[in-house]
């Protein structure tokens, strides 16, 4: 590591510190403008709120007050803290996740680890863990809503709710990387370490689910989801990394291998949200449909039933088009990753794949597991 790569690891760091300390001194002395209005107001008050599956949460001087309507928290009189994204908390979020990145780039520079695509399918199933992860949560908002105490509650499902999951998907997978590296042997892979790793974590949590989808009345269990979604979403992989292999080669010549996972990733996501928007009656799923949550898939949806006709909507759905834009856009991503990009940046080209790959498999296997459990 020269000095230059030093002095950026430092200047990272050091802008690390006085943000954290900034924030700290500024909640000590300016407690209402600081901490009340800006990290309560939008940052921990909707992930407090969201943890005890409330409408928001108002910090008073007596303590905190969980509220249920939009009435009773437009009336209250404190630091009022709604659940859900709001445009200052997203933009704030943006902001860490970029600066974060950085600092995984300076991590892992650090460790010697990143150049290699084998990197890519040895995170897969801490990807899943994560989408899994998520689904923990889900059950314990439908045992709220059937009445029932959940397994796990407060301050516990804390690790489980956006946007603090990702820091606890974050921390497994580092975990996961450095005991992988300190058991590398002549005979002994890193990157299968790191799979084994990752498909540990990923089994106990599906484990849980399955747990819960047997011991308790508010979650149920349809295999035949799982099994269409993910039918589907890897035949369409296959044939779609072939056809480019045979009639566009020069798409795969970067990525290698490592571009399966990515394209099969976003068709987990696509197929998973045309499953759950439009096919759960012909599956026998006792839920109508899902609403459909991608921005893209709703304006994709409003298109495709001005367009499409009733009889063909009724007899396929409106989803559908979702799905297609999905595989174009994921061969599109592999495309851009040519050799060059992982000769002249390969930690950086590796890091790209993984984000690209995250942003599909893990609310595509939320999404496929939340309807896998009717929830």
């Amino acid at each position: 590591m020269d000095v230059e790569e030093t002095v950026s690891e430092r200047t990272w760091l050091g802008a690390f510190l006085v943000l954290v300390g900034g924030l700290v001194v500024g909640s000590l002395a300016l407690p209402r403008l600081v901490y009340d209005e800006f990290i309560w107001k939008y940052f921990w008050g909707p992930i407090y709120s969201d943890a005890n599956n409330a409408r928001c949460a108002v910090n008073t001087p007596d303590g905190v007050e969980l509220l249920a309507s939009d009435a009773a928290c437009g009336s209250a009189s404190g630091a009022v803290a709604y659940t859900g994204y709001t445009t200052v908390s997203t933009a704030g979020y943006m902001v860490t996740l970029l600066f974060m990145l950085v600092g995984v780039l300076f991590l892992l520079d650090r460790m010697d680890v990143g150049t290699d695509r084998r990197l890519l399918p040895a995170l897969v199933p801490f990807m899943l863990f994560g989408g899994a992860l998520r689904v923990v949560e889900d059950v314990t908002d439908a045992a709220v809503g059937a009445g029932v105490e959940p397994v796990i509650t407060y301050p516990v499902n804390t690790l489980f709710i956006s946007p603090v999951i990702y820091v606890t998907v974050f921390l497994v997978t580092l975990a996961g990387l450095v005991a992988s590296i300190r058991l590398e042997t002549d005979e002994r892979d890193r990157y299968r370490t790191m799979a084994a790793v990752g498909g540990v974590v990923l089994g106990l949590t599906l484990a849980y689910l399955f747990w819960v989808a047997s011991t308790r009345g508010y979650v149920d269990f349809y295999p035949q989801i799982l099994v269409v979604d993910l039918g589907l979403a890897s035949v369409l992989t296959y044939g779609l990394y072939v056809a480019a292999d045979r009639y566009e080669p020069a798409i795969h010549e970067g990525t290698g291998r490592a571009g399966i996972v990515v394209l099969w990733a976003h068709a987990i996501d696509g197929v998973a949200n045309v499953v759950a928007a439009d096919w759960l009656p012909q599956l026998g799923h006792p839920i109508e449909a899902y609403g459909a949550k991608h921005v893209a898939n709703r304006a994709i949806i409003g298109v495709t039933e001005t367009l499409q006709p009733a009889a063909l909507s009724a007899a396929v759905g409106t989803s559908w088009p979702f799905l297609l834009v999905k595989l174009a856009v994921a061969l599109g991503i592999v495309w851009l990753f040519d050799d060059r990009i992982f000769t002249e940046s390969p930690r950086y080209a590796v890091l790209l794949l993984v984000a690209a790959t995250a942003v599909g498999l893990g609310p595509g296997t939320r999404d496929m597991l939340r309807v896998t459990f009717a929830i």
